[in-house]
């Protein structure tokens, strides 16, 4: 057992930086081709979201090393299975909160994962970077998830999206997230209910400070490294 912990501590070692990368390509893929692919109807590509989402939690175990993470991971990994499976069986809301639970769940994890591995003293390589946006991507998914919640509790929440068990709701979610992380706003979709409007308001002041806070961290450690190493 000692021999594992040491050798996928190496594996950590050597691929940590990398994995950013690696998972930064997993999680788009996921949002902005299976998802819409799945909104279309098409129910084999939630075959492939499945094994994205297992890579997805070998690389969050790779870069975290933490017991909780994975256990975060495969917790939301099930939930996604029951979901389907409740799904095809019976469509219901409970279908719709166990998805938005297991994406709440990946979202957290891996924000907190990706923000360590990024932000972490050492140099800032092209890895870091790519994993700078990987961590605006997992907020997106964060408030997708507690939009999702929001809407099955109030299902007047929101104009212009129906609350219904449905495959191509998670791609409207997607949509929304990143209209109101953007501030884009279409207008197409929009909050009607004070608590969802709070949470617009939360998701369009973090869209709109991350990357000035987020420069002035990897400049920060960019110059400490360089102080270092003369």
């Amino acid at each position: 057992m000692k021999r594992s912990w040491t050798d996928i501590s190496e594996l950590r070692k050597r691929w940590g930086d990398s994995l950013l990368t690696v998972l930064t390509a997993l999680i788009m893929i996921m949002m902005f081709v299976i998802a819409p692919l799945q909104a279309l109807g098409l129910f084999e590509f939630q075959i492939f979201e499945l094994l994205l989402a297992l890579f997805l939690v070998g690389g969050v175990f790779l870069m975290s090393g933490s017991a909780i993470a994975v256990a975060a991971m495969l917790v939301a990994l099930a939930m996604i299975v029951t979901g389907g499976v409740l799904r095809l069986r019976s469509p219901s809301i409970i279908d719709l909160n166990l998805f938005a639970g297991s994406w709440l769940i990946v979202g957290i994890t891996l924000a907190v994962t990706v923000a360590r591995a990024t932000f972490a003293p050492g140099r800032v390589t092209y890895h870091r970077v790519i994993g700078a946006v990987l961590l605006y991507l997992s907020v997106a998914v964060i408030f997708s998830a507690l939009y999702t919640f929001i809407g099955t509790l109030l299902p007047n929440a929101f104009s212009g999206m129906k609350m219904e068990d449905s495959p191509a709701l998670a791609n409207q979610m997607i949509y929304f997230s990143f209209m109101t992380l953007t501030t884009t706003g279409y207008g197409d979709v929009a909050p009607l209910h004070p608590i969802a409007r709070s949470l617009c308001n939360l998701e369009a002041i973090f869209g709109q400070l991350y990357p000035a806070t987020l420069l002035a961290r990897l400049v920060t450690l960019e110059i400490t490294h360089s102080d270092q190493d003369s």
